[in-house]
């Protein structure tokens, strides 16, 4: 054989969606060596397989071997990169997915003529070394085969057409990651020959932010894609034929399937499909003859690919332009999440637009044959079995664990798919009942093997704690407890599979169906095998379900206790008597209801809910005699376990100070016995008058910083400077049943039980006390990342253990704040608006038929948002519809503009305990509140001109930019709108490039309300699930931590390839989780100065966001941030601000204008232009920046005093010497003042102060000399004393030469004062305070107070 080529280099290699190539041309080997170190999972592809030996592994043979792979296919061969730890079904799948084998999916693997298992790993093949060949060897066709080869075929040649699918919603997945960059690369990319970029023979700008208007407002064309051209066209059709399905003569014969192919020459073959391949036959329309044909018009081939290719002359060429059209989209933006539902859009391109065209295509409605069978046999799983298998193997090698988890990532991705598809079903009434005769709220349903019900109080089980309301909070709350349960892992205790989809109003629950949960048993048995059974009033006890549960309760801090029935016997139970043991019919133990593993938020119980009985007090005659403001909707109020854990680490640092404590006191007294010991010696022989000089006391150590990472364990014992203290002895747990209504018979538990409820409202307390207070001081000094919108808003709130029922309660702290949290007073008002009116639009879709869905949401949205439009909305109707269905009532076209501010207002109240101004409606961002309104009902949006308030016309255009119309033409004058820039940057005009969408126009003004039916255009089900997260990847990652931590960087770069690899093979490329990971390891590179790395990281961050978290989710702005800071590292500048400028229209959509960490963005688009010399531009961004700063901070901190600082920088570089030494007098004057005259950045400030004056009085010399026709020669080379002030890469500019050029042009310093020289500046005016005449040596610190540039973002 001849010598193996080297395998591709990672700039060669593209993202694979196989699992055993990584997206950065790293090749995971599953086996791990004989020590199993972490570190030994991943090498380089591009290193030759030889070089590995040196590391210990690697050798030939060894279990982490990479090398390339020889395969031989039918009509050549291909190379393969490999490791010997892989499995061979991952070979194979990587041969389906090489282009020189799109034809071939039926064939198995063959080594030295023995076939090889699918399921073996390439070390287990006898034989096998890294010299070894395969051969892919034909395999005859099943039905099945066939099938599958039918639908891959029509997805590789373009024949699939549009679909219509319930889960994934219009646009799903989209990126714009590719109109972006093709947009900018082409009019800011490098010029041939150093011509400049034009357009029709016009020069384009200088760079993306030329003519960028900061303070207009959002313009929504940034979400929408670009234009693109349609892909040609292979084949007219390629369907099933109408004699399909083969009969019974012709099955015993081997025919499979009849096709239908309609070439692009307008031929057409009838197509029979056998178990030998595909071939023509001698059908027509209408005469049934499934045989071959005769040559020379008779053809056959094994892949219906290569059939095509013979029967159409035109196929070959069109089938590679495709390719080629395929090829020039990035692989991560084409490729469909294997384990995630893509993120849709909720603003989108109306139905009409060549994105959405509805095409003709007759296999459309045939797909679900091809994929199911006839039977649809072949989709049904049994579900609750697969799941409990995955957890049941092995986990002792971190191959079993890869393996293990890998799968478990993918059947939670299956089933959840597969539970909301019937959860859809269900909402939309086409799932008949199981139980059709119980209440409505009582039915359950079953589809596709999920146990899908409602999330309502169907039985009376919540009637004294809120019924609906407090059912509903109950499946959310279960939805977290199965999702910590799975993330323990905990060997021998089994969840159910669950997931809540949130529908048309509706909230349904789905859930694998557990053996033996419905099997009906003997009288004196119970449903359930431990914990309550019927409430509270019966109390099960299994002895199996006790070791289980105590490992479940040890890891959750839940508290063993004792339980009482309604007779008074006692139970011991190790949780709360909520959650529930079931031992199945297979023999596991399944844990149900876990919506207890935290307890009640008492607090908040006591002050906002009371029973029904107590809420509305009444006198004889009916008449309410009592003010009191509504209770809280139910007693479902539970503490998260993030605070649990706060809470515990808390108790945990009291405890180590309380044993410091103890250790200094036992201290003292053993110094003050040494002392008078020591005195007492020394009587004798010493001077009476002398006196024994005690040590200096010890300085009281700090207890233990708490870490940021709540899931990480404590350690058993803290090092102190007084020794180890042992925390293995401390012990911490909460009483999950505490104030739920147990009454203690003796006296003895009496008091146990109130020591437990003393402890579980003192975590309460510390919510209150501690945790809030803390968070909003992180925000407030910039410690903690600043929520953009409601999402990174809920997120951080839980991640600090903080219940979103405690908006109310942040907005007021907030508030308290000053004007640093003024941002966050805005975003908490906006969640508790738009969380409100999500409760109130469910309340009126929950009884309505789909049908009407959509005229529903209009109306309530144009009472919300358009009612400054048009203050009277009338509800679109339909007779015929409210007769054909009988007894409807649609309550919803009585809402008007102020029942539903009212009713906003009240649940506002109701729910968050907070008091909104009487003019909140007036007030509000109506661009933002509409998109959080949308991404929680899961709306989607037609793209068109959305009138929030009355506009004015002159010559037919619209004059409300300034009132917030938002218009799908984005703000005023955008130059750049995904890439593309329209040919006028100054007014609007109606698009020409050929963008779906509609501009505005006169008839649109005259329109009579901002929405209508037809402008929503779908919706998406919202969904939440129980799926856990790797532990093996988060492990490895925290490894990488600690390495870089102890200085280790080598082993932590090598464990940084293996958590990237581990990220990709567990949950695939696509996946939210994998999306955040990018973001921290393209951080990680770049810190390391791998600046290319970093970019190339932060490029598939940026893609994998749009596709799976939002194409304007925060975390995508904050994706493009980096990327366009890496960018400008590599000397990439103006690509840089083409994102940087997307990332600033994203975030005007998000949240609005000015956002706290716009600052720092601001900021860095400044120094990016100094360094494209772009000085009156870079002028400007640092007066953005001024301009958000100061009423955050205010105009005299230290934040505002280096802004100025730049700014004066920047003016000085633009030829401003006025200016700049009026900012730069500025700057200093605050140091002063805040900072000391001692600080370094005051001396720096009065260093810089001092020579720009100099300038300036040099300048303005030579202006008067000009005047007076005394021309004296003058050398000022501002470049020379004054540089970019790039702070990006952390380093701060040098100002050697700040004295200005030696030599006999140098220009003599003025002797005058700064005061005296600024005066003759400004020919006499006042110049303020006069800073010291004598200059110390300027010093030039890195980073000025808060303003961390090019840091946290």
């Amino acid at each position: 054989m001849a010598n193996p080529e080297p395998p591709p280099t990672k700039e060669d290699n593209s993202p694979e969606t196989h699992n055993h190539a990584t997206s950065n041309g790293l090749v995971k080997t599953d086996t791990p060596s004989s020590k199993a170190k972490p570190g030994d999972e991943l090498v380089p592809t591009d290193t030759p397989p030889k070089m590995l030996s040196h590391e210990g592994h690697g050798e030939e043979g060894s279990p982490d071997c990479v090398f390339p792979l020889t395969i031989h296919l039918p009509h050549g061969e291909a190379v393969q990169t490999v490791a010997t730890g892989e499995q061979v079904q991952d070979v194979r799948q990587s041969i389906v997915e090489c282009p020189s084998a799109f034809a071939y999916t039926c064939f198995h693997l063959e080594h030295e003529g023995k076939r090889v298992n699918d399921y073996h790993h390439l070390a287990e093949i006898e034989g096998f070394s890294a010299k070894s060949e395969m051969t892919v060897v034909l395999d005859p066709y099943t039905e099945k085969d066939a099938r599958m080869h039918v639908l891959r075929i029509r997805e590789l040649i373009g024949a699939a057409g549009d679909r219509t699918d319930s889960v994934h919603g219009v646009l799903a997945g989209w990126s714009l990651y590719d109109d972006i960059t093709a947009a900018a690369a082409k009019q800011f990319g490098p010029a041939v020959n150093g011509a400049v970029h034009t357009t029709n023979g016009v020069p384009d700008k200088v760079h993306a932010m030329v003519d960028y208007d900061f303070d207009a407002s959002g313009g929504l064309t940034t979400i929408l894609p670009g234009p693109t051209d349609q892909p040609p066209k292979t084949v007219k059709n390629l369907s099933l034929s109408a004699w399909h399905p083969p009969p019974y003569t012709f099955r015993q014969r081997g025919h499979l399937l009849y096709l239908l192919l309609t070439t692009n020459e307008g031929d057409q073959y009838h197509i029979t499909s056998c178990v030998a391949g595909f071939y023509v036959n001698r059908s027509s329309s209408n005469k049934f003859d499934p045989m071959p044909r005769p040559a020379p018009r008779g053809n056959m081939a094994h892949s219906l690919l290569t059939l095509l290719t013979e029967l159409s002359s035109s196929f070959p060429s069109t089938f590679n332009a495709l390719q080629e059209v395929n090829a020039r989209q990035d692989p991560l933006a084409a490729f469909q999440p294997p384990n995630a539902i893509p993120a849709s859009p909720w603003f989108v391109v109306p139905a009409d637009s060549t994105f959405l065209a509805h095409v003709p295509d007759v296999t459309r409605s045939q797909e679900s044959y091809l994929i199911s069978g006839v039977e649809n046999a072949e989709t049904l799983r049994d579900w609750n079995e697969e799941f409990q298998s995955t957890r049941e193997l092995p986990r002792d090698s971190v191959h079993e664990r890869v393996f293990r988890e890998r799968l478990t990532s993918k059947l939670f991705a299956d089933y959840n798919e597969a539970a909301v598809r019937g959860a859809v079903l269900v909402a939309r009434g086409e799932v008949p009942a199981l139980n059709p005769t119980e209440n409505p709220a009582a039915q359950i349903f079953l589809f596709n093997n999920v146990f899908l019900s409602y999330g309502a109080d169907g039985a009376g089980t919540f009637a004294s704690e809120g019924s609906d309301e407090a059912a509903r909070a109950a499946t959310g709350r279960d939805v977290l407890g199965v999702r910590v349960v799975n993330q323990l892992d905990i060997d021998g205790l089994f969840t159910p599979g669950t997931v809540i989809v949130d529908y048309l109003g509706k909230r349904i629950v789905g859930q694998t169906i557990v053996p033996g949960i419905f099997k009906q048993r003997g009288p004196d048995e119970h449903q359930i095998d431990y914990g309550a059974v019927d409430g509270k009033d019966v109390v099960a006890m299994h002895e199996a379900f006790v070791p289980v549960f105590q490992k479940m309760s040890q890891a959750m801090k839940v508290k063993p206790h004792t339980v009482w029935d309604k007779q008074g016997r006692a139970f011991g139970l190790e949780s709360s008597v909520e959650t529930k043991g079931l031992l199945g019919t297979d023999g596991r133990k399944y844990v149900l209801d876990l919506y207890r593993i935290t307890p009640l938020d008492i607090d908040w119980i006591e002050k906002h809910w009371r029973e029904k009985s107590d809420a509305d007090p009444v006198t004889t005659n009916g008449k309410a005699v009592s003010n009191a403001r509504p209770a809280y909707p139910h007693r479902m109020t539970v503490l998260r376990p993030e605070l649990v854990d706060a809470y515990y680490r808390h108790k945990v640092r009291l405890f180590v100070q309380e044993e410091l404590d103890r250790r200094r006191a036992s201290n003292a007294e053993t110094s003050d016995t040494k002392a008078i010991e020591s005195a007492d010696d020394g009587r004798n022989g010493a001077d009476e008058n002398a006196k024994p000089a005690p040590g200096p006391a010890p300085e009281p150590a700090p207890a233990p910083a708490e870490t940021e990472d709540d899931d990480k364990p404590l350690p058993e014992g803290v090092e102190t400077e007084l020794g180890r203290v042992d925390t293995s002895n401390f012990r911490f747990a909460l009483n999950t049943d505490a104030f739920s209504g147990q009454h203690p018979p003796t006296e003895e538990a009496q008091k146990e039980w109130e020591e437990d409820e003393k402890e579980v409202r003192a975590a309460g307390q510390y919510l209150l006390s501690e945790a809030m207070p803390q968070l909003i001081h992180d925000l407030a000094e910039g410690d903690a990342p600043f929520p953009m919108d409601g999402r990174s808003l809920s997120r951080l709130l839980h991640k600090k253990g903080i219940n979103v029922r405690y908006l109310g309660k942040m907005h007021e702290l907030a508030s308290q704040a000053g004007p640093r949290l003024r941002a966050l007073v805005e975003l908490t008002e906006r969640e508790m608006i738009s969380r409100a009116f999500k409760h109130i639009t469910n309340r009126y879709l929950r009884d309505l038929p789909v049908v009407l869905a959509s005229a529903c949401l209009a109306h309530l949205l144009n009472c919300l948002l358009g009612a400054a439009f048009n203050p009277d909305p009338v509800a679109p109707t339909d007779d015929y519809l409210q007769t054909l269905y009988a007894g409807l009532d649609p309550s919803y076209t009585k809402a008007t503009p102020q029942s539903i501010q009212d009713e906003v207002t009240a649940q506002v109240f109701l729910r968050y305990r907070f008091d909104l101004e009487h003019d909140w409606a007036s007030t509000m961002k109506h661009l933002q509140l509409l998109r959080e309104v949308s991404l929680k009902l899961g709306l989607q949006l037609v793209a068109k001109d959305y009138q929030f308030r009355p506009t004015t016309l002159s010559n037919g255009q619209a004059n409300g930019q300034a009132n917030e119309v938002t218009t799908v033409n984005g703000a005023t004058a955008p130059p750049m709108t995904n890439g593309h820039t329209p040919s006028n940057g100054k007014k609007k005009h109606k698009s020409s490039n050929g963008r779906a969408t509609s501009p505005a126009s006169p008839e649109a003004h005259k329109q009579r309300h901002t929405f209508s039916p037809d402008d929503v255009l779908n919706i998406v089900p919202m969904v939440k699930e129980a799926s856990p997260r790797s532990t093996l990847a988060e492990e490895t990652f925290e490894a990488v931590r600690m390495s870089f931590a102890q200085d280790q960087k080598e082993i932590g770069q090598e464990l940084l390839l293996e958590t990237l690899s581990l990220h990709e093979q567990i949950y695939g490329i696509l996946h939210p989780e994998v999306s955040r990971f990018y973001s921290q390891l393209s951080t990680f590179y770049y810190q390391l100065e791998e600046k290319a790395l970093a970019v190339e990281i932060a490029r598939k961050a940026v893609i994998v966001s749009e596709r799976t978290l939002g194409i304007d989710a925060a975390e995508t702005v904050l994706a493009y941030l980096n990327l366009g800071l890496f960018e400008h590292a590599t000397g990439n500048t103006k690509m840089a601000l083409g994102y940087m400028r997307h990332a600033l229209d994203l975030w005007k959509i998000v949240y609005g204008n000015n956002h706290p960490d716009a600052i720092t963005t601001a900021n860095n688009i400044a120094v990016m232009l100094q360094q494209l010399k772009q000085y009156a531009d870079s002028r400007k961004w640092f007066e953005v920046a001024i301009q958000i700063n100061e009423p955050i901070f205010g105009k005299k901190s230290v934040n505002t005093a280096t802004l100025l600082f730049q700014l004066a920088q920047g003016m000085a570089l633009d030829h401003d010497s006025k200016g700049a030494v009026n900012r730069m007098r500025d700057a200093y004057n605050i140091f002063l003042t805040e900072l000391g005259p001692e600080d370094k950045n005051t001396k720096e400030a009065e260093s810089w102060l001092e020579q720009l004056t100099q300038n300036a009085v040099s300048i303005a010399k030579h202006a008067k000399d000009l005047q007076t026709r005394k021309i004296r020669r003058v050398h000022f080379n501002p470049q020379v004393t004054l540089g970019p002030r790039t702070q990006l890469d952390g380093h701060s500019s040098s100002t050697n030469g700040a004295n200005g050029a030696g030599g006999d042009n140098a220009v003599a310093l003025d002797s005058r004062s700064i005061d005296e020289l600024i005066k003759f500046i400004e020919g006499g005016s006042n110049a303020g305070r006069t800073p010291p005449k004598k200059r110390p040596t300027r010093s030039n610190p890195k980073g000025r107070g808060a303003l961390a540039v090019g840091g946290k973002l």
